[in-house]
């Protein structure tokens, strides 16, 4: 049944809500609550810059912009690389590091082109790229155009692929194959040679030591990529009897994508370092040291307070690490430092984007008002569980310990099974067991405010999973397989709350399915201020208003490995850029339409005006035969082809 609440809530200050959503553990200071209970995106952290999410969203409904849609803020990226700089210009100064850094961004992590774009900057001035397939290859060398970063090659690459690498090195840019195979590192010296080339490329290294955490298994022994150090030695050595010391120009690792142990890095950086002493004592004129990405981000958990989800230092600890540990090898070793390279991608882009959704309706646990009593021709189970609903709810005076509502959940129990083996047997009328289903919904929702109100030092395991039990279910217009993959796939949780109504209290405890026909497609584990919760707190719905739900930090590889799921496409984006001259503060510079129901059934090889046609033609001999009149046959051709060119969501509430 769809809620509805007319009653004016309880108010609502903005740190309240912002406490209450655990806005400062993952906003880094990119989103806060402002005033009027509508979340805000400080894009430069300053707080004269605000864009109102809620104005945004009815300036898009305004335009007959379908929902859900993603929005995209590139002026946080441009934040989130000032901010890696800065730490490690900070590092360097403060231990007088003599080299320089570099970052470059791993376009896997989201290769929408106007992210890359943001990351690249118009100028030129942003960071360099990291590519690691022939598709992203192809994407990636055009941006040599306008900037002369670096773009790291990593991944397989075939002879022709690092033919065109090559070719751009003769062409004088920064172009750096990191060498993944035996086979690879064999194909660049053919090549070089073939083309008469004086090559310059990169090693990535299987270091021993390994990362920690969700993503531990892209280092050590068993990691897919990167060189033994035996065979690392073999192709020093063939470079050193080729006398091409100017060859290997690049020293590369990665623990993963998201870093969870400072010390699992200082190890790492420490070893990478070592090998870097060792091959410049042997004469190799090696430029850069890149320590690969991993700069985490904080999903759910207290910015220095670490956790699953979470990290447990800054960016500045995490540029300190890098400087300090290289700083520390080369000065005992008496070798020049040299210029530092990270590839973080997650900590660059996840901020800057996020899914809006409309909540569409609501169902909850159906409860008996008790505004009546059993009459005797009702079964004996409707009378022993009208009692308990009756005894049980908190305000008729009784008093119940802990293990007394727990006796009266187990009592609860045994009944409502009773009244199912009664009805399976015809013993029970089928509006006596919607009865049962009703009042025993009713006495563990009494139980459960009785037990939460009390708040005893112990609750049994069973009343703590009654809570999560007792949740209400809204239905969300978007599909978890396409917008949050990383939810359904690896158990990612991410931040999600209204983006207005906040100054009113929320007072329904949630969990959010989607659109898909499948049992996965919910969200039930939510970021909170203390563990990680079974339910959001959400507004109930109110009849003629619109209510709409923010996913936050999505940024980071949601949109590369969306997947089709029952045909839901890509959503709408729209790209909102910071105005501090404008009246509202921002202006929104591009739409990017979402994919049409036409586009999905074309991936799947279907011809939709071969579809159309069939459709007509059913419907033409409906009409013929009389089963519909003309203009219901019209309506229902018209209606298909609307279908067609629209949307894959819903256009409409239900």
């Amino acid at each position: 049944m769809l809620l509805v609440d007319e009653s004016v809530g309880q108010p609502r200050s903005a740190s309240q809500s912002e406490a209450q959503y655990h806005v400062h553990a993952w906003g880094e200071g990119f989103f806060a609550v402002n005033e009027q209970g509508h979340v805000v995106v400080r894009p430069n952290h300053n707080v004269n810059t605000e864009i109102d999410l809620f104005a945004v969203v009815k300036e898009l409904a305004a335009r007959d912009v379908g929902f859900p849609v993603t929005l995209r803020f590139p002026d946080v990226i441009k934040t989130r690389i000032r901010q890696l700089r800065v730490a490690f210009f900070e590092a360097m100064e403060e231990t007088n590091y003599a080299g320089g850094y570099v970052g470059v961004y791993p376009v896997k992590v989201n290769q929408i082109r106007e992210v890359v774009d943001s990351v690249v900057g118009e100028d030129g001035a942003g960071f360099g790229l990291e590519c690691g397939s022939k598709a992203e290859l192809i994407a990636t060398l055009p941006y040599l155009a306008i900037s002369e970063h670096l773009l790291i090659c990593n991944g397989y690459k075939s002879v022709e692929m690092i033919a065109l690498m090559l070719g751009f090195q003769r062409m004088g840019k920064n172009v750096v194959p990191v060498v993944e195979t035996q086979s690879e590192f064999e194909a660049i010296l053919a090549e070089a040679e073939a083309s008469d080339t004086s090559p310059r490329f990169g090693i990535r290294v299987r270091l021993s030591a390994t990362g920690a955490g969700q993503w531990s298994d892209s280092s050590g022994d068993n990691s897919k990529f990167g060189i033994s150090m035996p065979d690392l030695l073999s192709h020093v050595q063939k470079l050193e009897d080729a006398n091409l010391y100017d060859a290997l120009t690049l020293l590369h690792f990665h623990l993963g994508s998201q870093i969870d142990d400072m010390q699992a890095l200082k190890m790492a950086v420490k070893e990478i370092s070592r090998i870097y002493v060792s091959l410049h004592r042997r004469g190799h004129h090696i430029s850069y040291l890149d320590v690969g990405g991993g700069l985490g981000v904080n999903y759910d958990s207290n910015p220095l307070g670490g956790g699953k989800g979470g990290v447990n230092y800054s960016i500045q600890e995490y540029a300190n690490a890098i400087v300090y540990a290289v700083k520390e090898v080369c000065d005992a070793e008496n070798v020049p430092v040299p210029t530092l390279v990270t590839e973080n991608g997650r900590a660059i882009v996840a901020h800057h984007a996020m899914l809006v959704t409309e909540a569409v309706s609501s169902t909850s646990k159906p409860t008996a008002t008790l505004d009546f009593t059993p009459s005797e021709d009702d079964h004996q189970v409707i009378h022993l569980l009208y009692e308990m609903a009756v005894e049980t709810q908190p305000n008729n005076g009784n008093t119940f310990s802990a293990g007394r509502l727990l006796e009266a959940f187990h009592d609860a129990v045994e009944e409502r099974r009773n009244a199912d083996t009664l009805f399976a047997y015809g013993y029970l009328s089928l509006g006596e067991k919607a009865l049962a289903e009703r009042l025993y919904w009713t006495i563990c929702t009494g139980i459960n405010d009785r037990i939460h109100a009390a708040k005893p030092n112990h609750i049994p395991a069973e009343l703590k999973e009654l809570n999560a039990h007792l949740v209400d279910q809204v239905l969300c217009d978007f599909s978890i397989f396409q917008s949050l993959t990383d939810h359904w796939s690896i158990g990612q949780r991410f931040p999600i709350m209204p983006i207005h109504r906040l100054d009113d209290k929320p007072t329904r405890r949630c969990r959010l399915v989607d659109l898909t026909c499948d049992s996965y497609g919910t969200i039930q584990q939510f970021v909170s201020p203390n563990e990680p919760a079974s339910y959001v707190h959400l507004h109930s719905i109110r009849r003629g208003q619109r209510y709409f739900l923010g996913v936050f930090l999505t940024g980071a590889y949601q949109d590369s490995l969306s997947d089709h799921h029952n045909l839901f496409g890509p959503v709408t984006e729209a790209h909102v850029v910071a105005d501090e001259i404008g009246p509202s503060g921002y202006s929104i510079r591009e739409i990017v339409p979402g994919a049409s129901v036409k586009s999905m059934v074309k991936r799947v090889h279907y011809h939709p005006g071969t579809l159309t046609e069939t459709v007509n033609a059913l419907v033409d001999n409906a009409v013929g035969d009389g089963v519909l009149s003309q203009s219901e046959g019209d309506a229902m051709r018209a209606r298909y082809s609307e279908f067609v060119e629209g949307s894959t969501y819903l256009e409409a509430r239900l």
